[in-house]
């Protein structure tokens, strides 16, 4: 599949020649006309991999496969989205509520 450039590289190339100043709003993190502030900002930057993630805020969970009966499914599905994240907590409360036995 071919991406098509959708940059207007003449005017890149016009505005680039004219070397009129970047124009900056308040918000800005850096002045874009002081070079230094520029190097400075950049040198800051971290640098992700397309698809990498940043540090876990959370606990990771444990990727699992099991098999379930349907009606119990059926009862988290229809409770819309979030039903997973729900099924957990209901797993969470059993857990905390019941002792691990000793085998």
């Amino acid at each position: 599949m071919k991406v098509t450039d959708m940059t207007d590289w003449d005017r890149v190339k016009r505005e680039a020649a004219a070397d009129a100043p970047i124009a900056q709003d308040a918000d800005d993190l850096y002045n874009p006309n002081d070079e230094e502030a520029v190097t400075a900002f950049f040198e800051q930057a971290v640098v992700r991999r397309r698809g990498e993630r940043g540090p876990q805020k959370s606990p990771v969970k444990a990727r699992v496969s099991l098999r379930l009966s349907p009606e119990v499914v059926e009862y988290f599905k229809a409770s819309g989205s979030g039903w997973q994240t729900r099924m957990d907590q209901a797993l969470k409360e059993y857990v905390s509520q019941h002792p691990r036995p000793v085998w």
